[in-house]
């Protein structure tokens, strides 16, 4: 449990990371080389996946920090 919980939040956090310096190095017209594909798309197709790239590392860093049986011992 503990392992799987370490790698979400270090995924979570490297989402986080990679999408916001993303947006940012975009609004001055640069990219992340490994992220460059994204830019086929278009500029707007870029921004959105970058913007749901940061989402779903928010969701996945707290749901990976949530404490399941505590919640549920708590619930009932």
């Amino acid at each position: 449990m503990i392992k799987n919980k370490n790698f979400g939040m270090l995924g979570g956090m490297l989402l986080i990371i990679f999408g916001v310096t993303a947006l940012l190095l975009q609004m001055v017209g640069v990219h992340w080389y490994f992220l460059g594909w994204l830019e086929a798309g278009g500029r707007l197709l870029a921004f959105f996946i970058k913007i749901l790239m940061v989402l779903s590392g928010a969701v996945l860093f707290f749901l990976s920090n949530v404490n399941w049986e505590r919640e549920q011992e708590e619930s009932q």
